[in-house]
This record gives C-alpha cells, sequence and structure tokens, in this order.
C-alpha cells in the first residue's frame, strides 16, 4: 500500500547503523527555475543527492556549488567531468574517496558518464552513484551493465544507485539492474510513482537502487511532502524526483 507519510529523518543508530536520505533528480542542466529547484531539495533534507544532466559547460562548477549552497548542501563530485550526472552531500556525510568515470562515446551520441564516491554516516559506509542511461536501448543495455561492474569494483558491501534511467520498469535494461539492486519504489513505495514528464507524469524512467543489505524504508516522487509544492516540482525541471530513507548497516 503506497502512503504519503514522512519518510523517516536522517539519524545514526545505537548499533553504528545509519538513516540516510536520498534524492535522484534530472535537473535539466538547470535551465528552469532553479529557485523552486533548490526549495524542493532543501525541502526533501537529503544526506546524498545524485543529479543527472547537472551543468557541463560554462562555469559549470560555480553553478553546482551555488544550487548546493541554496540547498544547504556542498557539491561532492561529478558535473562536467561525468558527462552531466553529479552529487551533492549534506555536512552530515564524510567523504573517504570520490571518482568520475566517463563511459564509451558512440560517435554521434551524447557522452554519458557516472558520478561516484564512498561515504560514511556514523558507523555505515556506503558507496554512492548517480547515472543518466542512453536514450538507445542497445547502448543503454551495455551501460546498465558498466554500471554494476562499477558498484561492484568500489570495495563497499552497501551502495546506492540513482538516475534517469531512460527506461520502464519493464524494460531490459531496467531489468537488469532490478535483477542484481533493490527498486526502491517496487521495494517500500511511498508518495507518488510517476517521474516523467513533471507536468504530465505518466512513466517511471527515474530510480533508486540499493545493494540487498540495505533495508529501503521508503521510496517515491515526494509529493505532499512538507515543504514541496507542486508549483515547484512543476517549474523547477521536467523530471520529478525520487526520495529514498535507507537504513545503512554499520560496516563490517
Amino acid at each position: 500500500m503506497v502512503t504519503t507519510t514522512v519518510l523517516p529523518g536522517s539519524r545514526t543508530e545505537a548499533d553504528g547503523s545509519a538513516v540516510v536520505r536520498v534524492l535522484s533528480y534530472n535537473i535539466r542542466s538547470m535551465q528552469d527555475d532553479t529557485a523552486a529547484l533548490a526549495r524542493v531539495i532543501t525541502a526533501c533534507a537529503p544526506d546524498l543527492v545524485l543529479l543527472q544532466e547537472a551543468p557541463r559547460f560554462f562555469r559549470w562548477r560555480k553553478k553546482l556549488a551555488r544550487l548546493a549552497a541554496a540547498s544547504g548542501l556542498v557539491h561532492l563530485s561529478g558535473g562536467a567531468t561525468a558527462a552531466g550526472p553529479a552529487l551533492l552531500c549534506s555536512l552530515r556525510a564524510r567523504v573517504e574517496r570520490t571518482e568520475d568515470v566517463l563511459l564509451p562515446l558512440t560517435p554521434g551520441l551524447h557522452r554519458r558518464g557516472l558520478a561516484t564516491a564512498v561515504v560514511r554516516f556514523g558507523g555505515a559506509r556506503l558507496g554512492v552513484l548517480s547515472t543518466h542511461l542512453s536514450l538507445r536501448k542497445d547502448e543503454r543495455y551495455e551501460q546498465s551493465g558498466m554500471l554494476l561492474d562499477r558498484l561492484a569494483g568500489m570495495g563497499v558491501e552497501h551502495a546506492v544507485a540513482g538516475g534517469d534511467l531512460n527506461d520502464t520498469p519493464d524494460g531490459r535494461s531496467f531489468q537488469r539492474l532490478a535483477a542484481e539492486l533493490q527498486d526502491g519504489w517496487a521495494t517500500a513505495p511511498w508518495g507518488g510513482e510517476y517521474t516523467s514528464t513533471a507536468t504530465d507524469a505518466v512513466k517511471r524512467i527515474d530510480a533508486v537502487l540499493a545493494t540487498p543489505g540495505v533495508e529501503v524504508l521508503g521510496c517515491g516522487v515526494p509529493r505532499e511532502h512538507p515543504g514541496v509544492t507542486e508549483a515547484d516540482l512543476r517549474a523547477a525541471t521536467d523530471h520529478l524526483p525520487v526520495l529514498a530513507a535507507l537504513r545503512v548497516p554499520a560496516a563490517s
């Protein structure tokens, strides 16, 4: 049953585990209402923001830094260096390392990449990855395999990946990911389901996915979340965000 109750807040448990709030959001290069965008992000109170279509050209670092500051966060990694995906984080996160990865370029198509990091929240250690998969189905399927390989090679027991998959849950690439990772919405549906488009949401192509050891407490579009308005969701960008609350076990 889908619920619109407020997701659990961020916290560190006595056993060293941590409840972490993760927001995945395609921001269309910040071409829309950036004040509305910052308000949506701030209202969701995320520990981690997995962006897609972050600014990649003129003054892209300053644009990301301004968005992070307006949202009470810091720019962690990505942007032009990852061909669009980027990561923001709260000061609650202790950063071990970051790495931006460019995926193989298909001539004539947009370059794709991955923004990745390993962070700690209390005693919990978490790999993080933001992605934006190809519009072309064959390339998208190959990239979904590269995403899984990248997560497996990060040297972490627990990880979260999020992004614009450009595929629906019945699609080949989405299903490849969901076969190895928990699809947040399918595991613990909360809020709204559909993410595209912001003004007429009829399909789910954006997702937060987690490795099996992570507990998904709730995941979905933060409609009716305190501080998130329908006007801001429509004005901020052409996608709706996906918010998840995850309980990450303490590191072994």
